[in-house]
């Protein structure tokens, strides 16, 4: 067995028709682009396409296989040119009871699976061709439709404050699903805002893997987050092992973004427009006292934590704070194509190209930047309400976006 890098949340933007699918993506973040640029530029082994249920994308997705450019693999999914595998997935937008909602992705092994889910959701969902689309049912019946295709059903994105379980619906994933269904989900997304150490303040996931992923709407974010696996092969099957943590297989280590990065990291205020810089929970503005907040993710965990700090299971990997290659200043497109051409991956990069090979190509400068994000070590600045935080480059103005 061996290393994987899995980004198992990537977006599509259009269709090759140039029909659109996610109205918020790029045009270019297309079914074959996505599995080109990760198997030629980011490096990553397998790649979750969240679209996949848009007919356009079957169709897409139906010229590769015939055309000889992407094959079927026994184990689930589809191998792009022998390199990167991409795992078929939908994301969807529940309906509770309650009127909350909340978005999760199922993965399937293969086109007939995820055929007969788009069967359920026929009568459950107006327009299956466009992205992330509401369900009319809860997500304990969504985890059923799943299950019965033979899915994988993650919820996405678990923390954010629109649209996630724990951050717009409810306090415990067991009043969403139940206790036997919680025991079903293969695994729990954390979101840009999070991660695994914020998550371990809440009892009840402690058996749960956890996944960071990019959530990428654009070709560079792709791998902005991603893990990695310990695994035979880069198939779906695999994949739910490692996720079960079965026959050898496990997640080995998650790397993101620091929390502080996201754009909900934070409470922000509307009314004052300022991020809360006040202990967390901040339930309400600290300025104002008014309550027309946008809710930030550390702060809700503070706010339903079962724990005042983190108590990790044995099985918990490290979760590793990394800055991506595209957001760092002075790494523009020359620079970064100096990088790959020398190095042929930015995972490469990133993970196994020391600092002396780094000065080589780009100057002293740049690698020490490349070494500061691959140790997360840049001073950051705290983002919220739907503003990215920045990393700070040697404590000057120079500032980097995180955005999609």
């Amino acid at each position: 067995m061996r290393k994987f890098y899995a980004d198992l949340h990537i977006h599509i933007g259009r269709a090759s028709s140039g029909k659109p699918v996610k109205i918020t993506a790029a045009r270019d973040l297309t079914f074959e682009n996505i599995a080109k640029e990760c198997a030629t530029r980011k490096g990553i082994d397998i790649a979750g396409v969240v679209d996949c249920g848009s007919q356009a994308v079957m169709q897409d997705i139906d010229a590769l296989v015939d055309s000889g450019e992407m094959e079927e693999l026994p184990g689930g999914g589809l191998r792009y040119r022998g390199a990167t595998t991409v795992i078929l997935g939908c994301e969807l937008e529940t309906a509770e009871d309650d009127g909350s909602a909340s978005h999760h992705v199922s993965y399937f092994a293969n086109r007939e699976q995820l055929e007969v889910f788009v069967g359920f959701l026929r009568r459950l969902v107006t327009n299956l061709d466009l992205s992330s689309q509401r369900c009319r049912a809860p997500a304990r019946e969504l985890l059923r439709m799943a299950a019965a295709a033979g899915g994988v059903f993650v919820p996405a994105h678990a923390f954010t404050p629109h649209r996630s379980p724990y951050g717009s619906c409810v306090r415990r994933l067991s009043e969403m699903f139940g206790d036997d269904g919680v025991a079903d989900l293969a695994a729990l997304e954390l979101g840009l805002s999070a991660d695994s150490h914020l998550a371990d303040r809440i009892a009840e996931l402690r058996e749960l893997t956890l996944l960071s992923n990019s959530d990428a709407h654009s070709l560079p974010r792709i791998a902005r987050e991603y893990n990695v696996l310990w695994l035979e092969e880069a198939s779906l099957q695999e994949v739910l092992w490692a996720l079960r943590r079965e026959r050898g297989r496990k997640v080995t280590a998650n790397y993101g973004l620091d929390p502080r990065l996201g754009k909900y990291h934070r409470t922000f205020c509307l009314e004052c427009e300022q991020i809360a810089h006040a202990d967390p929970p901040a339930l309400c503005c600290p300025l104002c006292s008014k309550e027309r907040i946008v809710k930030g993710v550390l702060d809700r965990i503070a706010e339903i934590a079962d724990y005042p700090e983190p108590r990790p299971p044995e099985h918990r990997p490290p979760y590793n704070y990394q800055v991506p290659l595209q957001f760092l200043p002075g790494i523009g497109a020359v620079s970064l194509g100096r990088l790959l051409n020398r190095f042929g991956t930015e995972m490469s990069v990133l993970h196994d190209t020391d600092r002396g090979e780094l000065e080589l190509v780009v100057g002293k400068k740049l690698a020490d930047l490349i070494v500061q994000a691959r140790e997360g070590v840049l001073p950051l600045l705290a983002g919220g309400g739907g503003r990215y935080g920045k990393a700070v480059a040697d404590n000057s103005d120079t500032q980097i976006s995180m955005g999609w």
